[in-house]
């Protein structure tokens, strides 16, 4: 894994191409947040892969297109456009804003924020 906050989001954020659950999970510490705004936070990294393997299991893979990436010491945000490659060929893009804490060289919280209704759509 990639030694500072930013070069780290940046390697999750392609991870995301080919999902691999307990792959994408392991960026996270034991006790990490996962919190996609306005759905519960899931809480541990095991949960976290927990909800990723149901998540994923609807798609062929995620692209995260990072319009802008800051960081600030441990601190990282971006915006990007995440490109949602459905099992059936479809695409559906996804605006998102994102904010990762990092903590010891791993995501220790990491909050998107979207419209909840273009992740129905996707998923539908």
């Amino acid at each position: 894994m990639a030694s500072n906050p930013s070069e780290l989001v940046a390697e999750f954020c392609r991870a995301w191409a080919t999902p691999r659950p307990a792959e994408i999970a392991a960026y996270f510490t034991e006790d990490a947040v996962y919190h996609n705004i306005p759905l519960p936070p899931v809480h541990g990294r095991a949960a976290i892969e927990e909800f990723l393997t149901g998540f994923c299991a609807a798609f062929e893979g995620i692209e995260f297109i990072v319009h802008r990436q800051i960081c600030d010491g441990p601190v990282v945000m971006n915006e990007r456009t995440d490109v949602l490659r459905r099992r059936d060929g479809k695409e559906v893009r996804l605006p998102v804003m994102g904010t990762f804490e990092i903590a010891d060289g791993r995501i220790a919280a990491w909050r998107d924020y979207f419209d909840l209704s273009a992740v129905t759509e996707a998923l539908g």
